[in-house]
C-alpha cells in the first residue's frame, strides 16, 4: 500500500514520469497515445540537437531532470520529481531522525552560527555552545558554502568523526572540536508548562509526531495536577505540514468519534475516509489551537477536524490553504515522484484548497518595527498554477506567517492563555460539541 504524504507549503520543484495508456486499434486511447508519441519524438529531436550543438557541452542528466520538472510544474506547484539525493533527503525529513551532531544552526556573517545544541547529543557532549560560530568543517572553510551545503557536510554515517573549527566569543583563538556522529532524533513536538496551562508546539508532521505528542501530554500531566490544569494550547503556527497518517493520529488523540478527514481523487469512487477511535488523550480539557499563514497541509487537517467537531477553538489568522494530497511514488534508483492525487475535505465536507481554515477568533500578531513594510503573507492562492479550490473566494487564502521569538511578545498565545484562565471571554470559547458541523 502506498503511503500518502501531505507535504510542505510553498512552490516546490516540479517533475514527473510519463505513463502512456494503450488501447485497441482505432480506439480514442490509441489515437491519444499516437499523438503523444509524436510529441515525445519532438522532445527527443530537440534534446539531441541541444546535446550535440549547444555552444558548450550541457549536463545531459540536468537537461532531462529540468524537462521533467517543467512538465510537472505545469500541473500544480506541489507535484515534482526528486532525484535519488532529493528523495533520500525527503525520507530523512519525514523519518524524524538522522546521523548527525545535534545542533540547530543558522547562517550569519557567512559562518554557521549555533542557535542551540540539543540536549544529550554528540555536539552537546563535545562542548559546542549556543552562539558558537563554525568556521571550518573538517578543515574546509565554511565561507562560500550555503547553509544546506554545511548541514549536508555535518550529517553523515553514525559513529564517524568530524572536526569543527569554532570561533567563540572570549576565546583568544579558534577552537577545534571533534564530534562523533550519532543518531539524532528531532523532536516534532516541543512543550512547556505555562503555570496552569500545557503548551505544545507541533513543528512538523514526521513519523515521530504522534509519539512526541503523547510524551508531551504525559509530561505536562506529571507537572500540573488534573484539578489545576486549565487546558492546553496546541500551536500549529508556521507548521508546513507532513504525513497524513500523523495528522490523523494527532486529531484522533483529541476526538472520541467521527470523521477526521476524507480524500477524494480523480475517480468519483476514489474516496478514503479516516475516522477517530474512542478515547480523548487530553482528558476532555479545553484546547485552543493557534494557526496563521504558515499553517499548511497536515496542520490544516488537524485544525479543520477539531473545528468542525467543536472539540477546540481555533485562534489566530487565516491558514495557508493547501488542501491537496501528494502521493510519493518510488522510482527505484531514479528517485521518486511526488504527484498530486487527491484533495482532502474536512468533516463538514468542505475543501480548504485555496481558502484555508478561518479561525473562530481572529487575533492579529503585530510585526516588529524591523519587519514592518515587508509582505509576510503566505497563501496557496498566491502560488502560480495552484489548483483552484471550490471554496476559494476573491480574498484567497493565507495571512502573515510570523511568530515572535519571545512568549511575552506573543499576542496570540497570551490571548489564548487569558481565555483558558477566564481572564478574557469569547462566544467561541469554550466550543459547544452539540453545534458540531459534520457531513452526515
Amino acid at each position: 500500500m502506498r503511503k500518502l504524504s501531505l507535504l510542505a507549503a510553498g512552490a516546490l520543484m516540479g517533475a514527473s514520469a510519463l505513463a502512456i495508456v494503450q488501447g485497441g486499434i482505432g480506439s480514442p486511447a490509441n489515437a491519444a497515445a499516437s499523438e503523444t508519441y509524436k510529441q515525445l519524438a519532438i522532445f527527443g529531436d530537440i534534446f539531441e540537437r541541444v546535446r550535440s550543438q549547444y555552444v558548450t557541452p550541457p549536463d545531459e542528466k540536468s537537461l532531462v531532470e529540468n524537462a521533467i520538472n517543467g512538465m510537472l510544474t505545469s500541473l500544480d506547484p506541489h507535484s515534482s520529481y526528486m532525484n535519488a539525493e532529493a528523495a533520500q533527503d525527503m525520507r530523512v525529513q519525514t523519518k524524524g531522525e538522522f546521523g548527525g551532531l545535534g545542533i540547530e544552526v543558522t547562517m550569519e556573517n557567512d559562518l554557521v552560527k549555533v542557535i542551540t545544541p540539543i540536549d544529550d547529543t554528540p555536539a552537546a557532549k563535545a562542548g559546542v555552545l549556543a552562539g558558537d560560530y563554525i568556521a571550518k568543517i573538517d578543515g574546509e572553510e565554511v565561507r562560500g558554502m550555503t547553509l544546506n551545503d554545511a548541514v549536508d557536510k555535518m550529517r553523515g554515517q553514525v559513529n564517524t568523526p568530524i572536526k569543527l573549527t569554532i570561533l567563540r566569543q572570549g576565546a583568544d583563538k579558534p577552537i577545534d572540536v571533534t564530534v562523533v556522529r550519532d543518531i539524532i532524533k528531532v523532536k516534532a513536538v516541543k512543550y512547556r508548562v505555562e503555570n496552569d496551562v500545557g503548551y505544545m508546539k507541533i513543528t512538523s508532521f514526521t513519523e515521530k509526531t504522534y509519539d512526541d505528542l503523547e510524551d508531551a501530554i504525559a509530561k505536562i500531566k506529571e507537572q500540573i495536577p488534573a484539578d489545576k490544569l486549565k487546558g492546553y494550547v496546541l500551536d500549529l503556527r508556521l507548521n508546513p505540514g507532513g504525513l497524513l497518517d500523523q495528522a490523523v493520529s494527532v486529531s484522533d488523540a483529541l476526538l472520541d468519534r467521527g470523521e477526521i478527514v476524507s480524500t477524494r481523487g480523480r475517480d468519483p469512487k476514489d474516496i478514503s475516509r479516516f475516522d477517530a477511535r474512542a478515547g480523548d488523550d487530553f482528558g476532555g480539557k479545553p484546547v485552543i489551537v493557534l494557526i496563521n499563514g504558515g499553517s499548511a497541509s497536515a496542520s490544516e487537517i488537524v485544525a479543520g477536524a477539531l473545528q468542525d467537531h467543536r472539540r477546540a477553538t481555533i485562534l489566530g489568522t487565516q491558514s495557508f490553504g493547501k488542501g491537496s494530497v501528494q502521493t510519493i511514488i518510488p522510482l527505484g534508483e531514479n528517485g521518486a515522484l511526488r504527484l498530486t492525487t487527491a484533495l482532502y475535505y474536512t468533516p463538514s465536507g468542505k475543501s480548504i484548497q485555496g481558502k484555508g481554515i478561518t479561525p473562530d477568533i481572529k487575533v492579529e500578531q503585530p510585526l516588529p518595527d524591523e519587519l514592518k513594510g515587508r509582505d509576510l503573507t503566505r497563501g496557496e492562492s498566491d502560488l502560480k498554477g495552484h489548483i483552484k479550490g471550490v471554496e476559494e473566494g476573491e480574498d484567497g487564502s493565507g495571512s502573515a506567517a510570523y511568530v515572535p521569538p519571545e512568549p511575552k511578545d506573543d499576542i496570540q498565545l497570551n490571548y489564548a492563555l487569558d481565555l483558558l484562565r477566564g481572564i478574557k471571554t469569547d462566544p467561541s470559547f469554550p466550543p459547544n460539541p452539540q453545534k458540531a458541523v459534520l457531513n452526515q
